[in-house]
């Protein structure tokens, strides 16, 4: 009797898992890649600076951490803004300008004008 191959590796369809998921992420875009990315940094970055709905007082805020999301995204977007074109970079810059506000508006101990969370790339915020 012989043993049957693990799931994982039974091919689907035409393919193994890890072929599929190669050509899926061959049918994505570099502008969706990208924003993709952004967007899951801005919420991690959002419920750090302690805006999640369901958040009690407080419960989430960690602004050590939401410094680095804060920073990573103003990286990324500064960097990708000129391949991804105005339109996408805009509503970027819109949701990092926010972050980097709410960031202000949370801390205890406001930072000096251009120290703050990602304004290195940015520039100060206000």
């Amino acid at each position: 009797m012989s043993d049957p191959q693990p799931s994982s590796t039974v091919p689907a369809e035409g393919g193994t898992d890890e072929a599929r998921a190669v050509r899926d992420i061959a049918d994505v875009s570099a502008v969706e890649v990208v924003t993709s990315a952004a967007v899951h940094l801005m919420s991690a970055a959002a419920v750090k600076c302690g805006l999640a709905e369901d958040a009690e007082e407080g419960a989430h805020l960690d602004l050590g951490e939401a410094r680095v999301l804060i920073t990573a995204l103003a990286g990324l977007v500064t960097a990708a803004a000129p391949e991804i074109g105005n339109q996408h970079a805009r509503a970027l810059r819109d949701g990092l300008r926010s972050l980097q506000l709410a960031f202000q508006e949370a801390s205890p101990f406001p930072d000096a004008p251009g120290a703050g969370p990602g304004e290195k790339w940015t520039g100060p915020v206000r």
